[in-house]
């Protein structure tokens, strides 16, 4: 047995999963799915400890030994660090050490250790960004199979990105390749303060989180506001889908792309109101690199991240 591993800035989902396919390649179910709120407070071992209690209780509830479980894929927001030879997150919406009080986070980590803890209870442990492990499964069982040039990206409570290039998937000297969620692209904006220090990059302007700070309404009342045509609503849509159309349109034009998965829950829940206004953001600039590349919502749907995980492990 697998325990797949999702890990966000707001939430940790854990499942288990038997090795193997099923017959029509299709991935194994998920089993026993609990989902709880990112550990924040304590010591920064928190979240591994988080981890590996619901291991367990994910174990007893399904009826299967602790011990059966021997593998580890963990899908987990970044950026990390290596210390010592294995991973820490050094994720801006978990560690609240890095922009400091004025983000409000309970804590003052700058990293939370991860992959060392694991290993000492499971003989493999594979610790990847989550963006890195959606572009794997959407690769392998979703809207990116066949595609050797493309990028999944997730619109969540943080900025994520995964990208493949001549059929091979970037990584990076830490594992952070694909962080474009933290480019800059203003400098004068204080509403903009970014959970990992930086004020005016795309996470600071659009994520989840961002979106409430700014404009004093959450996301789930926002585009539902949009939607019904009120004004002010869609001129706040409509700026967030400039910057996260042109972080896409950077990345089209700078590694050569020819389709984009999104997912995450501000894209997803979203998705038949923002596609075509970020497509719109990419066709006709430049046709000789944009001509013909496509936006696709993830074939795996609200389900990328949990497969993620189990992704890295085959």
């Amino acid at each position: 047995m697998r325990a797949c591993v999702d890990i966000g800035g707001t939430k940790i989902a854990v499942s288990l999963a038997a090795d193997g396919e099923s017959l029509d390649g299709s991935p194994r179910p998920l089993l026993g799915r609990r989902s709880e709120p990112t550990a924040k407070t304590g010591d920064n071992l928190a979240v591994s400890r988080q981890i590996l209690r619901m291991v367990d209780e994910v174990c007893a509830e399904q009826g299967i030994g602790a011990e059966a479980v021997r593998r580890a894929g963990v899908s987990s927001a970044g950026p990390f660090v290596i210390r010592a030879g294995a991973l820490e997150l050094a994720t801006p919406n978990i560690c609240g050490g890095m922009a400091g009080p004025a983000r409000g986070l309970p804590n003052n980590w700058m990293t939370a250790p991860i992959e060392q803890p694991l290993r000492q209870r499971f003989d493999v442990v594979r610790v990847e960004n989550d963006a890195v492990g959606a572009l794997e499964a959407e690769r392998r069982w979703g809207a990116l199979k066949g595609v050797d040039h493309c990028a999944y990206v997730t619109w969540s409570t943080g900025i994520g990105v995964g990208i493949c290039v001549d059929g091979r998937v970037l990584r990076g000297k830490n594992g952070n390749a694909g962080h474009s969620g933290h480019s800059f692209v203003v400098d004068d904006d204080t509403n903009a303060l970014c959970g990992c220090g930086n004020v005016g990059d795309v996470e600071g302007l659009v994520a989840g989180n961002a979106i409430a700070r700014r404009f004093g309404l959450p996301a789930e009342q926002l585009f539902p506001a949009a939607v019904a045509g009120d004004p002010a609503a869609l001129a706040r849509v409509d700026e967030l889908c400039r910057v996260m159309g042109r972080m896409l349109y950077n990345l089209v034009a700078t590694l050569d792309l020819e389709r984009i998965s999104l997912g995450g829950s501000v894209f997803w829940n979203n998705r038949a109101f923002l596609l075509p206004r970020l497509q719109a953001e990419i066709k006709g600039k430049l046709p000789s690199l944009t001509e013909g590349v496509t936006l696709e919502p993830a074939g795996l749907g609200d389900k990328v991240g949990d497969y993620a995980a189990l992704a890295l492990l085959d």
